[in-house]
This record gives C-alpha cells, sequence and structure tokens, in this order.
C-alpha cells in the first residue's frame, strides 16, 4: 500500500511495510560500508544526503561493516546511533539485525562465533545493538539469517517479547526461504506472536530468483520484500565493464582468504553478469539514465516491494541511487529489460 504524505516541505509517496504501522520510504539507506569503505565523516555526509532528499529509513546489522571482522564488528551501528542523535527520533525508521546462526551461512565474528537465533542470543544481540545505536527502541528487528538447529517456536518467542518489552516495534527476517517465513508465520499465528512482516533477500537484474517462488508467498502472505543488493554488489553500474582491475568491492574480495568470498566475487563477477550489464548499460543511455539509476528503479517497481536498500561509499553513487525515486520505468523499458533476462538466464546462477 502507498500513501502520499508531505514532509519537510515536499511530498513524498511511502510504503507500508507488510501489515505493520511502518510507512517507508521507497528506498533505504544501507549502512554496511560505514566504517571500512567510507569513514564516519562520509557516513554522517551519505545519511544526511539520503534524510534531506526524503529517506527515512535506514538498515544496519549487528555484525556490520562488511566484511564482518571480530575487530569492526558494532562499527557501523555507533556511526549511525551518532548520527542519530541529531534528528528527530520519531522521523527516523531504523531497522538491524541480528547475526544468523553460526551452523548457517557462515560463523560470525560475534559471541565468540557461537551465535544461535535462541533466546540467549537474540536478547543479547538486541542489548547490544540499543546500546550501539543510543536508541530505546528499533523500528524493524530482522533475523539476518535462518537456524536450522533451534525450533522456530523458540525463535519466534523470543523475537515476540521483545516487542512486548517495547524494544522492537515490528520484526522481519533476511536471506530466508518461502518455506521458513510461512513456517516461522504459522507458529506465530497459533501462538499469539508478532509475525515476520517482511523480508531482506537479494534480488535485482542479474538475480531474479526471488520471482520463481517467494514473490507468491509476499502476495498471498502480505509480507514485503526489501531488496538489497539491486546494483547487484556495484555490477550494474557498469564500471567492472569498464575496467575489470577498477577499485571496488569486488576488486578487494577477490584476494581474500576467506574461500566464502573469493567464491562470491565468482558469482558476481562473470563473464553472464557483464554481457547482461553491458546490455543493461544501452537500455539506462536510451532513457538518459545512469546504469545504476535503472537497476534501483526496476528493483522498486514491484508491488511487492516496501522499499529498496541501496548502498554508497561516496555522493555521486549515492545520488544516482536518490534519482530513482522519482522515477517509473515504462512498460517498453521494463520489456527490454525482460528482454536481457530471457536470453541470459540467471546469470548470477
Amino acid at each position: 500500500m502507498v500513501v502520499e504524505i508531505s514532509l519537510r516541505g515536499g511530498c513524498m509517496k511511502y510504503r507500508y511495510v507488510g501489515k505493520s504501522g511502518l510507512r517507508v520510504s521507497p528506498i533505504c539507506l544501507g549502512t554496511m560500508t560505514f566504517g571500512t569503505s567510507a569513514d564516519k565523516k562520509m557516513a554522517f555526509s551519505l545519511l544526511d544526503m539520503a534524510f534531506d532528499a526524503g529517506v527515512n529509513f535506514f538498515d544496519t546489522a549487528e555484525i556490520y561493516p562488511v566484511p564482518p571482522q571480530a575487530e569492526t564488528v558494532g562499527i557501523t551501528e555507533e556511526i549511525v546511533g551518532e548520527w542519530l542523535q541529531n534528528k528527530n527520533r520519531d522521523a527516523v525508521i531504523l531497522a538491524t539485525k541480528v547475526a544468523g546462526a553460526a551452523s548457517g551461512w557462515f560463523v560470525p565474528p560475534v559471541r565468540f562465533g557461537l551465535t544461535a537465533i535462541d533466546r540467549h542470543h537474540i536478547v543479547r544481540a538486541v542489548e547490544g545493538s540499543l546500546k550501539r545505536l543510543r536508541t530505546d527502541y528499533i523500528d524493524l528487528y530482522q533475523m539476518h539469517w535462518p537456524d536450522t538447529v533451534v525450533p522456530k517456536e523458540e525463535s519466534m518467542e523470543a523475537f515476540d517479547r521483545l516487542v512486548r518489552e517495547g524494544k522492537v516495534r515490528y520484526l522481519g527476517t533476511s536471506n530466508d526461504t518461502a518455506y521458513g517465513t510461512t513456517k516461522a508465520n504459522m507458529i506465530c499465528h497459533y501462538n499469539g506472536y508478532k509475525r515476520f512482516e517482511s523480508i531482506q533477500n537479494n534480488f535485482s537484474l542479474l538475480n531474479r530468483r526471488f520471482l520463481d517462488e517467494m514473490v507468491e508467498m509476499c502476495r498471498n502472505e502480505k509480507i514485503s520484500l526489501l531488496p538489497y543488493s539491486p546494483m547487484a554488489g556495484g555490477v550494474l553500474s557498469g564500471k567492472y565493464n569498464k575496467d575489470p582491475d577498477v577499485s571496488g568491492r569486488f576488486s578487494r574480495y577477490a584476494t581474500s582468504p576467506d574461500l566464502r568470498v573469493r567464491n562470491m566475487v565468482l558469482r558476481f563477477l562473470n563473464a553472464k553478469t557483464l554481457a547482461a550489464t553491458e546490455r543493461y548499460i544501452t537500455i539506462a543511455e536510451e532513457n538518459d539514465i545512469s546504469p545504476a539509476t535503472l537497476a534501483v528503479a526496476w528493483s522498486k517497481q514491484f508491488d511487492f516491494v516496501a522499499s529498496t536498500i541501496v548502498g554508497a561509499t561516496n555522493r555521486k553513487q549515492l545520488e544516482d541511487s536518490l534519482k530513482a525515486m522519482e522515477i517509473e520505468l515504462s512498460g517498453e523499458t521494463l520489456a527490454r529489460c525482460d528482454e536481457v533476462h530471457n536470453d541470459i538466464l540467471y546469470p548470477m546462477g
């Protein structure tokens, strides 16, 4: 559902997240680079730039910045928390995440790598985030990735308790499946717990897997997608097409000692993703917009999307993303994008 609200002298079309009372801007500023690729001064500049443009939604996580390292975890939340002190707290929709299970995606460098989505870790995580963010509540608290060991009944009861205690307003999941999300919400339905109102998954012109199955869950269960990586880690900006050795996230990740990180490079940067991106660059040029603006605009136009999460390490990158807030791609342009996908299916696998 879209609502139009006058704010700070302008008019913005805000969207509801799931069946919650959260009304968010169509663009959300992701902060995972704050503290590494973007220092505090630049982070403050980007936060102010987004806020002044009408963005009211900001996303972070306890393990940020990326790549997660024991010596840097929590820095991003501290930066966002310091910035927040000069803003009206009611004007900001703040989202953060509890690290997923160490038995899952990877072993996060928090709580000695023993993380789980159980009562103990959920409570420890939210208390740490509230302290670093310097606030007494979090608008949207998300599970960063699922736990396949701890029973969902325990997880959802613990999340529900946070809402009842006033520490959290609403709940969301991330990097989840249709089964995992609906199973959790079914448990909530029968036990009277607060449910997941959103899911934060990878979704872009180069990764349309969400449309295969997850979209039906979102539409039928009224769960909003908060797409992350709409520019496929910067690949859709076209910079790697111009110069494979350009300074960027995947240039750094290619030499990482972590095999998981190096494999990520191969998934995002390969012959198919670069070939598809070359064609998207042409479509963007024909519309007189940047490839980055095209990518973000495409992501936010779906009815099941509440807000598209964009990242930036400098003001020019954020400027291109923010331009997408005012752009509605034509049916012809969307069809052209579909042609690229049909010709080069699932370039990220």
